[in-house]
């Protein structure tokens, strides 16, 4: 009975293979609705620009404002002086006789920037020079100057996070975030007394940002194998905190100028343990000499167009030039040196205080910012008068009778800027 069975079941197996091999499918004719038809090819993605740590993509459109605003000639000389440590910008940034190409996104156009025949300082930047302020009253130099205090770092429960803690044995810990935050609020009134409009970044020694390191650990996760932990916090107080300042300087402070307020160091070694030095020295930075790994990166190439067509860098030098004589004539401290030919770094006029570097703050913040660095914490003499914490009069610290380092610091910088807007204001 097997046998009888099998002959038909393998005729109608057979009969079918041969159906399916000259089956054709009918056409798809017009009514065939879309569910019916092959997918459609996707385009090929558009690769995502190259960006800085968090960095959003830059919207080019918004330098449209700026077309025929600065010359070739301008132009090349910023390029090449003060924003870039080498001529391999010219890779990014491709120059004609009547405008500047900037490459962007890999397979979009580049953004053109058309050169203007004659400087034309005019345009839509939130900031004032100070030669754009009316005449302000007697004894008043920075009547109506809108300022924001940016105390570096965040301090308190956080500087050892940051690595701006030490500890000498019983002595008070040195957290720069706390200090900078003590100048700070020192420096507030001591502006406003000479009439400027004064607004701190951070009032507290806590983040202005809403991220943590344990909410960036996804993101560190993806770039990190030895150590995710160290990169979720690096990112947390070096770029979103940063970041988050930059966004309530330019978009709720909008200020004529940014004091960015550190204290700088030199290796301590072991916060505990930590090295003291006979070291002590001052310099400002200013935003400029872009790396050429960061030139590569689109955020970067952006900002630097900014920089240049509002002409941030002419006001900064010149205030930091002012700051620098005011600082020096009270507190008598000598200059920073960078290495010679340095890559990172780029001196301004020949004023061995003044140095161009490309900080994240002095690059977001979009007007001119004094990045100030004087002394070294962890000099013998300057922790001595941190010890000593702010007192009226003078004391006597190394030989040398001092006043309160924090009261030295503020009355410095308030001197510089009097000094500069009681010379530049219009009359």
């Amino acid at each position: 009975m097997r046998k009888r069975t099998a002959i038909p079941l393998l005729t109608a197996l057979f009969l079918g293979l041969i159906t399916l091999l000259f089956w054709k499918s009918p056409p798809i004719s017009s009514t065939t609705s879309p569910s019916d038809s092959p997918p459609a090819l996707e385009p090929p993605a558009v690769p995502a620009p190259r960006l800085s740590d968090l960095a959003p993509p830059p919207d080019w459109s918004e330098l449209d404002a700026w077309q025929e605003k600065i010359t070739r000639r301008e132009f090349i000389e910023m390029m090449d002086s003060v924003f870039t440590v080498s001529p391999a910008w010219r890779e990014w940034f491709v120059v004609g006789t009547d405008q500047v190409e900037v490459k962007t996104a890999e397979a979009e156009a580049p953004y053109v920037l058309r050169f203007s025949k004659a400087p034309d300082t005019s345009g839509p930047r939130y900031w004032r020079s100070a030669g754009e302020l009316p005449a302000a009253p007697a004894g008043r130099p920075l009547e109506g100057l809108r300022i924001a205090i940016d105390p570096g770092h965040i301090g308190g429960k956080w500087a050892k996070i940051e690595e701006r803690w030490f500890q000498v044995g019983d002595g008070k810990p040195v957290r720069e975030g706390s200090m900078t935050l003590e100048v700070a609020k020192m420096l507030k009134p001591m502006l406003e007394s000479l009439g400027a409009d004064v607004t701190l970044v951070r009032t507290a020694n806590e983040p202005v940002t809403n991220y943590r390191p344990e909410s960036l650990m996804s993101e560190a996760l993806d770039r990190s194998i030895d150590s995710p932990r160290k990169l979720a916090e690096r990112l947390f107080y070096r770029t979103a905190e940063i970041r988050a300042r930059g966004d309530k300087v330019n978009h709720e402070i909008k200020p004529d100028l940014v004091l960015c307020l550190h204290f700088n160091a030199e290796g301590w070694g072991d916060p505990l343990l930590p090295r003291l030095v006979t070291n002590n020295h001052f310099h400002l930075i200013l935003n400029g000499a872009y790396m050429d790994g960061e030139v590569t990166l689109e955020d970067q190439r952006f900002e630097i167009m900014r920089k240049i067509v509002e002409r941030i860098h002419p006001e900064e030098a010149a205030l930091a030039t002012s700051m620098a004589a005011a600082f020096v004539e009270k507190t008598q401290l000598p200059p920073y040196l960078y290495e010679p030919n340095s890559r990172r770094a780029v001196n301004i006029d020949n004023n061995p205080y003044l140095w161009a570097r490309n900080l994240l703050a002095n690059r977001l913040y979009r007007c001119p910012v004094v990045f100030l660095e004087p002394y070294v914490m962890n000099s013998e003499e300057v922790h001595a008068r941190v010890q000593l914490g702010d007192y009226e009069g003078l004391r006597e610290v190394a030989g040398k009778p001092r006043p309160s380092i924090f009261k030295e610091y503020a009355e410095s910088v308030t001197k510089g800027l009097s000094d500069y807007y009681q010379a530049q204001r219009a009359d």
